[in-house]
């Protein structure tokens, strides 16, 4: 037993220290900001009334192209993504996740989370959001319902789960946000 909890702990700290809000170079958060509008145009494919109820109502869209989680008694999961506003990019956000309980598997799967309160949002960019780690999560088919169900001002949507994963749960969300920044346009040459 204590080399379980020993095993998970080390899990638990390489998952919370490899873990960054943003790729290292340009071509790397160009594809990221790529695979996440790719993401978003899935979720509008598998069931638009979803999508479209959503992005009427939330004031910011984290979109995490992939998702990997994995446990054995101690889980753990990372992504990075993308912040949207108003259709824009305008940072990078990188979700970890801890739990401890009954579990065994793996998977990856594309997440989005829908913010509907500003005071959400604000929590986000100041790294103070953190969220239960199943208790709100829905998985969007095609038919499922169009409601768009928040709690506390944010609802978190998965879909395109590949693996598997069994698990009953204990655990939270927590998030790392890098604002994008806008490069400065070159000087002007000097005769």
């Amino acid at each position: 037993m204590k080399t379980l909890l020993h095993l998970g702990l080390c899990l638990m700290f390489l998952v919370g220290v490899g873990c960054k809000a943003a790729p290292d170079s340009a071509s790397e958060r160009m594809e990221l900001e790529r695979s996440a509008y790719d993401a978003l145009m899935q979720l509008k494919q598998i069931n638009p009334a979803v999508y479209n109820e959503y992005t009427k109502s939330a004031v910011a869209t984290a979109v995490f192209p992939t998702v990997g989680k994995g446990g054995l008694i101690f889980g753990g999961a990372y992504g990075q993504g993308v912040l949207f506003e108003k259709g824009e990019p305008v940072g990078y956000v990188g979700i970890t996740q801890g739990t401890f309980g009954a579990q065994i598997g793996g998977q990856a799967f594309r997440e989005v989370i829908f913010i509907k309160d500003p005071a959400k949002l604000a929590d986000l960019k100041r790294e103070d959001l953190e969220l239960a780690a199943q208790a709100t999560a829905v998985a969007i088919t095609a038919d499922a319902a169009a409601h768009a169900n928040y709690d506390n001002g944010v609802a978190i949507i998965t879909f395109g789960a590949k693996g598997a994963m069994a698990e009953a749960t204990v655990g939270g969300q927590a998030f790392k946000y890098i604002p994008k920044t806008r490069q400065a346009p070159p000087a002007p040459l000097q005769p």
